[in-house]
């Protein structure tokens, strides 16, 4: 199997995530594998290209180790509260230790209905799929913090948007997929013991120094809005526009996370957006 997994995540309490396995396809393709992520992951790229590494990549089979899951969080969008969001079309496979000792969350969007889907078909369309693996493969080698794109898949399905259009599945990677709306969802429940586990939980992973601290919790709201901060200032110094800025698009290891209506501005616009259902540039470059 191409996986070493470990399921820290899957160690939480069960309101974390709903268990879940990926939607399997009828003809799926290989189109595109990232050798130079595989070399960070340890992962060998033949087996990832080999019938059963396909397999894994189009959620047709669960790799040895992995305990697939969708991701419970909430979200402010565009100004108004969802208390109820979560992975609608995305499964957390594991995660794997790399060569530079970082842990990673492996998983695939695109690969079916969960929990979250809210009626959904829990796919996408090969189109952002593609998108998705150039922007942020792009922004990793611009020296932007970013989850990365690990293979792009094509179902062989068609998905219904505007009209009947491929379906494809992107095995993506991070630090971790943990968000701000995942404090959220259990602020807005008022189930503090689950946020000191989150809380604690997010602190071993990535702010190990505010272990150290008298007030670690303090440490921790700090470091997570230092590393936004510097996000945002990568962003601009490109001209770069993410365009959907809600906190369940908003990674507390500082990454960007979740490409959706983004570009690069070419000629300034203070307040420049290209998410069309953003009619009040609240998204803006400016903002």
């Amino acid at each position: 199997m191409p996986f070493q997994f470990e399921n820290s995540y899957a160690g939480l309490p069960s309101e974390f995530y709903s268990l879940v396995a990926p939607t399997p396809v009828t003809e799926p393709s290989l189109i595109r594998v990232n050798r130079e992520l595989t070399e960070l992951l340890g992962v060998d790229v033949a087996t990832l290209q080999s019938p059963a590494g396909l397999g894994i990549l189009a959620g047709n089979q669960i790799c040895a180790g992995s305990i697939p899951l969708a991701m419970a969080y909430a979200g402010h969008q565009f100004g108004g509260f969802s208390p109820q969001l979560g992975d609608g079309r995305a499964v957390l496979l594991g995660e794997v230790v790399g060569t530079d000792g970082v842990r990673y969350d492996v998983q695939l969007k695109g690969s079916g209905p969960t929990r979250f889907s809210r009626r959904g078909d829990g796919r996408s369309a090969l189109g952002p799929v593609l998108r998705e693996y150039i922007v942020s493969e792009a922004m990793a080698t611009l020296g932007v913090p970013t989850t990365r794109a690990l293979a792009a898949v094509s179902t062989g399905e068609n998905v219904l948007r505007e009209g009947m259009i491929a379906g494809g599945i992107l095995t993506r990677v991070a630090k971790s997929f943990v968000r701000v709306g995942t404090f959220q969802w259990f602020a807005a429940r008022g189930d503090f013991e689950n946020l000191k586990v989150l809380a604690d939980y997010v602190i071993d992973r990535h702010y190990l120094e505010a272990k150290e601290s008298k007030t670690p919790y303090r440490v921790l709201l700090d470091s997570v809005i230092e590393r936004q901060a510097i996000l945002v200032a990568h962003w601009m110094q490109l001209g770069f526009i993410h365009g959907v800025m809600n906190t369940d698009n908003t990674a507390v290891s500082g990454e960007t996370i979740d490409y959706g209506p983004c570009a690069f501005m070419d000629t300034y616009e203070s307040n420049k957006t290209f998410s069309s259902i953003d009619h009040q540039g609240r998204y803006g470059f400016g903002n």
